[in-house]
């Protein structure tokens, strides 16, 4: 979807702020950090997956972890081919903070 490429960055921001569709305001919303894109893809979403979605994107946004681990799981077993979703754990799991440390190698 996006993959570092700054021209696909640049059309979802520019798309943003007259965009309705729930996964357009989602990935503006983890690029830019502003969350009212997300409040408006929340008003947008009316299928369960675009409010999943939003969730999955306010657990990102939020850092909560756990959360967002638990939820992007469920919502890629349900919905495959959701490639914002895909791309939130993508984003996710590269997150330096969620890095696996082995505590027995950290202590040399």
């Amino acid at each position: 979807m996006i993959a570092g490429d700054l021209d696909a960055v640049d059309a979802v921001l520019a798309a943003a702020p007259t965009s309705a569709d729930p996964g357009v305001l989602v990935v503006a919303a983890v690029l830019s950090g502003e969350r009212g894109y997300l409040d408006r893809g929340a008003a947008a979403a009316g299928a369960a997956r675009d409010r999943q979605l939003v969730a999955l994107a306010d657990a990102f946004l939020r850092g909560d972890h756990d959360l967002f681990d638990v939820l992007v799981r469920e919502h890629l077993a349900a919905y495959p081919d959701q490639v914002p979703a895909a791309w939130l754990a993508a984003r996710h799991s590269a997150s330096p903070s969620r890095r696996f440390v082995n505590p027995e190698r950290s202590m040399s």
